[in-house]
């Protein structure tokens, strides 16, 4: 068995391994193998209290530890910078309800009070002060900007839910109110406006409208169009004629296929329930549909004049282009259908429920439809009142 070196020898050792050099090195000087130079080396790191003398299992949960309290010094510091941001930017009165809902997560309120800048005496009196009048204002507001939303499938967004609140319930409130109040819900308005590019069309003999989608009475321009949605049982088409004047759905028809009598069917509706006089011209495009000899027979027999835009151009056939991307945002692409049967109903609904009747369109003063025919049925009565629409 080797002898044990002498712990002068070990010192001396030690010494030329903390001078700089490789413990490579000085074990080849020496004479000495390196597992024992490396043995040396760390037991003197024991010895001097540098290296804890604990197993490798104490070891690696101490190397944790110490892992975890530098990821919560960075976090504090990242905290306190962030509620210094928050202190010059939220008001005292939300961060006092910052407090409260930190206090009821089982956070300390000195502690919660301390990180957000505020005093523990004034969130106590917050907490204890009765409601202002304009909270309560603003409570009401919520609850009341809530149901409309909801009503309206939840498309509304600021300017449709102030003109509902003025001319529905009488309620004079400014548009950032509604706009802070809806943010402060999560309520969000759709469809969200972008911008299009415009594309030149060149425009046939037939088209009698060019592009003036624009009407001085009821029954003067209609125009029609045929869209189609998925189901999981299939696709599920719809046609509609639209009346320019008011915007009002007057004619429909749902199939599963888009022949011919899909869009007759939704014309003879609408030359059935508005009794047009003739010269009314109705307006497509050049879908087979449209063209078709039944589709032109029902329109001239009714007297209505046929008219048809540009190929390939929406733009000749905006007004009902701009409907049918509303119900996309606000009805067909907010779920799946499972059924046509399912999807119809739900059309169905949205027309002449809520498209007609309910929503409100800031082409006719945020009128609905139906209060904008009326009103204009009402002022027509009226001999020295001159009716006026607002928009295109």
């Amino acid at each position: 068995m080797p002898r044990p070196y002498p712990s002068e020898f070990r010192e001396r050792a030690l010494e030329l391994a903390r001078s700089g050099r490789t413990v490579v090195d000085v074990a080849a000087a020496l004479g000495v193998a390196q597992s024992c130079l490396y043995r040396w080396k760390r037991q003197d790191l024991i010895d001097r209290g540098l290296r804890p003398a604990a197993g490798r299992a104490a070891s690696v949960e101490l190397v944790a530890a110490n892992r975890r309290i530098r990821e919560l010094e960075e976090e504090n510091k990242i905290l306190r910078r962030a509620a210094a941001a928050v202190e010059q930017v939220v008001p005292p009165k939300e961060r006092f309800r910052l407090v409260g809902e930190l206090h009821a997560d089982g956070v300390r309120v000195r502690k919660a009070c301390l990180a957000l800048g505020v005093s523990t005496s004034g969130y106590y009196d917050w907490k204890s002060r009765a409601p202002s009048m304009r909270s309560i204002r603003h409570a009401w507001l919520t609850d009341l900007i809530g149901q409309i939303h909801d009503a309206s499938y939840g498309t509304y967004g600021r300017s449709r839910v102030r003109a509902e609140l003025q001319r529905a319930h009488d309620v004079t409130v400014g548009q950032n109110t509604i706009a802070l109040l809806m943010r402060r819900s999560g309520l969000i308005g759709l469809p969200l406006r972008r911008r299009s590019k415009r594309v030149p069309g060149q425009v046939t003999v037939t088209d009698l409208v060019r592009r003036r989608f624009q009407a001085d009475a009821p029954d003067r321009l209609w125009v029609t169009d045929i869209t189609e949605h998925p189901t999981r049982e299939g696709k599920l088409y719809c046609c509609v004629v639209l009346e320019v004047f008011s915007r009002r759905v007057v004619g429909w028809a749902i199939d599963t296929t888009q022949r011919a009598d899909l869009a007759t069917n939704a014309l003879g509706m609408a030359i059935d329930s508005r009794r047009p006089s003739p010269g009314t011209i109705i307006h497509g495009d050049h879908g087979t549909q449209f063209t078709s000899w039944a589709f032109t027979s029902r329109a001239r027999n009714a007297g209505l004049l046929p008219s048809l835009g540009t190929v390939g151009d929406p733009y000749d056939n905006a007004v009902v282009e701009s409907f049918w991307a509303r119900m996309q945002v606000e009805l067909l692409n907010r779920r799946r259908w499972s059924t046509r049967v399912e999807l119809a109903n739900a059309i169905f609904e949205y027309i002449e429920g809520f498209h007609n009747r309910r929503r409100r369109h800031g082409a006719l003063g945020w009128d609905t439809p139906l209060e904008f025919e009326n009103r204009h049925r009402q002022q027509a009565t009226t001999p020295h009142i001159q009716f006026r629409q607002t928009g295109a």
